[in-house]
């Protein structure tokens, strides 16, 4: 898996509206035993920690991530931290999570069958990953992504997997990282002060667009399985 820069990392780990409304969609699947693989700095993690889940697994690569994580969720008895790929993992999952972790992995198909054989029966396999290939650019490539995703990627027919929620989201972001990737073409992160406009001011815009425009396209998608 290709590692997410520190400094993207730490950037994207205060962008607090966007993870909050992404996980509006998706928390009601988050539940038991979870596995969040990637975890960074634990961003999504403190977000959706509720009393449904019983006991969580993070793993991550990057050395300095592991760290932050073991300290931040060092008071949490039902926590650990793993550097391990998730077939090496001996346990299965209620839930399993991808936060804009699979866009890294070069064979992610593999890696889908992997989390699948650690999912429980009536267990939920959520993503959360780039959309569009139109907009792919050199952001993308300094933060190691191998590609963006469309729609129909996760329509594919992925035995035991029944697919329950597919939709876009941030369609404002969208518009904004075109005219980004138009006018700092040569930009490979984004400065501190866009990300806190996109997450502080667009992104509670873009809640009420993308409702009315029905999730139709966006900055990012999010797909839900259910292991039959």
């Amino acid at each position: 898996m290709e590692k997410y820069p520190e400094a993207a990392t730490e950037r994207f780990d205060n962008a607090n509206f966007h993870i909050k409304y992404c996980l509006s969609i998706i928390k009601k699947y988050i539940a038991g035993d979870v596995l969040e693989v990637g975890a960074g700095c634990g961003s999504f993690t403190r977000n959706y920690y509720n009393k449904k889940i019983k006991n969580v697994v993070l793993t991550e690569t990057d050395e300095k991530n592991i760290y932050i994580l073991k300290n931040k969720f060092r008071n949490f008895k039902n926590f650990e931290v793993l550097n391990l790929s998730v077939d090496k993992i001996d346990k299965k999952f209620n839930s399993i999570l991808y936060f804009h972790v699979l866009e890294h992995i070069k064979d992610d198909l593999e890696e889908i069958e992997k989390a699948k054989s650690k999912l429980n029966s009536g267990g939920h396999l959520v993503f959360i990953v780039p959309a569009s290939k139109r907009i792919y650019g050199n952001l993308d490539k300094a933060v190691g992504h191998f590609r963006r995703y469309e729609k129909e990627f996760f329509k594919k027919d992925l035995l035991d997997l029944e697919l329950l929620n597919l939709k876009h989201l941030d369609s404002i972001g969208y518009v904004l990282y075109y005219l980004n990737k138009i006018f700092f073409s040569k930009e490979t992160f984004p400065s501190n002060f866009k990300i806190f406009l996109w997450d502080k001011f667009f992104t509670p815009l873009t809640v009420i667009v993308d409702f009315i425009i029905n999730y139709s396209f966006g900055k990012c998608i999010i797909a839900v399985y259910k292991k039959k």
